[in-house]
Order: structure tokens, then C-alpha cells, then sequence
């Protein structure tokens, strides 16, 4: 594949940023991108090269952190369970201690993947797993906005950035894949409207912010392709020909981090497509792929695959 450079890249040297859920997918690509800009990326998760979390993948946090470095900021990598709040506490101690503040928090910690169960009603979805993913995907993000936030809010300018699946447009009116699925990523839209109110005294923004359908290291192994040869799954899927990397979503996030005037999305619910038009970046490939839009246009109303004009 041909990759091409991101012309509209911000400078965020000097900037400290905190991406918690980066072990893989879209929190490793926003860290990366983040580092890129040239920012200190501080990315947390489960998996270490010493222990894996229950996803029992390969990713680790220090691999994610040299990507960081790699691409032209600092990556540090801090093992972080986000439901232990003793963990999440000690976290913000030491970047307190290493930097004085948060620039910018992404709020990524998602690890539900395996426990949601596609269209099943509540009274059929396992209990547990369906209680478990509103732990992982709610509560995680309740804890570290507890303790983060107050090196945020010490001075103006202030980003968080609460990572969902589907806008506030979109999801306020169609059932997301279940009870629990549903009620997670609409929980996360809501979280970005109340930190808005809490932080605009402080001059503080926040931002909720949906990829679209990503190209994910569990997706590519999910329908057997890589990143170079996804196209071969559209015989299979074929609207997946909308589908976008993980570094799109994360240049949105740079995008974000780097605008002087971000306070105007201030309690927005925003997706990858829609910055990119905004701010000119683009996909590896050079597109802009416009994913939400395109299930609206395409995908629900029966047309035949084609992302013509959508990317």
C-alpha cells in the first residue's frame, strides 16, 4: 500500500498527553499520531510483555509506546487496570510528579469485544458478560476522568476526547447490536455532553469522538486479510469497502489536539469523516472515507456496495 504523509499534521511539541486504552486499534493509532505531532504520549492497558489481559493478543502497551517514539514524540508506557481506582490514582500521581499536567485525555478503555452477543434481547444476553462491558466501557471512564482531570483543568486549553462507536446523530435513533452494547457507546456520547459543562469554567473542552468502520488488528484477523490486502474481505463483506484505518481516527484526534479554537466542538459528538473534511487530513491511502454518512445513504437503503463519492 501506498501511504501517504499527513500535510495538515498539527504541532503538539510540549504537549502531554494521556491515551488511556492504547494497547491496540484505535488507542494505539491516536497515541502514534499524537507522537507523530510530537507530543509525550503517556499509553496505558492490560497487556504487557510480561502479561496479557484476557484478550490473549499479542499488542502490548511498550510495543505501542516505541511506535510513539518511533513516529517523533516520547511514548511511556504505564500498565493500567482502569476499573481499579488505586491504579488509575498512582497513574496520575506519577504523570503529576513527570509533568506537572494533562494536556490532552483520551478516553479509549473499551475490552468488549468478546462479551456483547449481536442482536440478542437483554433477557437472552449473559448477564455477566453484558454487566462486565458496562464495567469496561463506563466505569473505566468514570475513574479516570476522576483522577486525571485535575492536572487538566490547572490551566486553559484543555482536551478530552471520549472514544464511542456512532454519533449522537446516528445512534439517537437506531439499536446498537444489543441492550449492553447500546447503552455503553450511548453512555459515552453522554459522558463527552456533561464534561463539557463541567469543564468550560476552566476553559477546558471535551469532545465525543467515533471512527468508523476501522480496520482494527482484531478486525483484519477476523475476516483472515491485513491491513495491505483488506480489499479481498469485500467479496465476503462487501461494504466494508468503506472501512478505514486506525490512523485516520488518530490523525482526528491530532487535528483536534492541535486546534487553537477547539472549544467550538465543545460537547459535540463528532466521527473521523466528519474532521477530516474539517481539517483536511486523510486515511494511509489518501482518501477520506466518510463511513457514517455512507450507512445512512448506502447501506440502508439496499444500494450495491460502492464508496464512490464517500471516500
Amino acid at each position: 500500500m501506498t501511504l501517504n504523509p499527513d500535510t495538515s499534521a498539527p504541532d503538539l511539541s510540549g504537549k502531554v498527553a494521556l491515551v488511556a486504552g492504547a494497547t491496540r486499534g484505535a488507542g494505539r493509532a491516536i497515541a502514534v499520531q499524537l507522537g507523530a505531532a510530537g507530543a509525550t504520549v503517556y499509553v496505558t492497558g492490560r497487556t504487557t510483555r510480561e502479561r496479557r489481559s484476557e484478550y490473549n493478543r499479542a499488542e502490548t502497551i511498550e510495543d505501542t509506546a516505541d511506535l510513539v517514539t518511533a513516529a517523533g514524540g516520547t511514548g511511556i508506557a504505564v500498565p493500567t487496570d482502569h476499573l481499579e481506582p488505586d491504579q488509575v490514582r498512582a497513574l496520575a500521581e506519577r504523570i503529576d510528579a513527570e509533568q506537572g499536567r494533562v494536556d490532552v485525555l483520551v478516553n479509549d478503555v473499551w475490552g468488549g469485544e468478546r462479551l456483547f452477543e449481536f442482536d440478542k434481547p437483554v433477557w437472552e444476553h449473559d448477564l455477566d458478560n453484558g454487566l462486565r462491558l458496562m464495567r469496561l466501557g463506563v466505569a473505566t471512564h468514570a475513574i479516570t476522568s476522576h483522577f486525571v482531570l485535575p492536572l487538566l483543568v490547572r490551566r486553559p486549553g484543555g482536551l478530552v476526547i471520549e472514544m464511542t462507536d456512532g454519533t449522537s446523530a446516528y445512534n439517537g435513533t437506531r439499536y446498537r447490536n444489543s441492550y449492553f452494547y447500546d447503552l455503553v457507546k450511548n453512555s459515552v456520547l453522554r459522558m463527552a455532553f456533561v464534561l463539557a459543562h463541567e469543564l468550560k469554567p476552566h476553559g477546558g473542552t471535551a469532545v465525543a469522538l467515533s471512527p468508523g468502520w476501522m480496520r482494527s488488528e482484531m478486525m483484519l484477523d477476523t475476516l483472515g486479510v491485513t491491513e495491505d490486502t483488506w480489499r479481498d474481505a469485500l467479496t465476503e463483506v462487501p461494504h466494508f469497502c468503506i472501512s478505514e484505518s486506525p490512523a485516520y481516527v488518530g490523525r482526528a484526534v491530532a487535528a483536534l489536539a492541535g486546534d487553537a479554537d477547539v472549544a467550538r466542538w465543545n460537547g459535540e459528538s463528532v466521527s473521523s469523516g466528519q474532521l477530516a473534511q474539517e481539517y483536511g487530513f486523510t486515511d494511509l491511502d489518501g482518501s477520506r472515507p466518510d463511513c457514517w454518512r455512507y450507512l445512512v445513504e448506502v447501506e440502508e437503503t439496499g444500494k450495491p456496495a460502492d464508496a464512490s463519492g464517500y471516500r
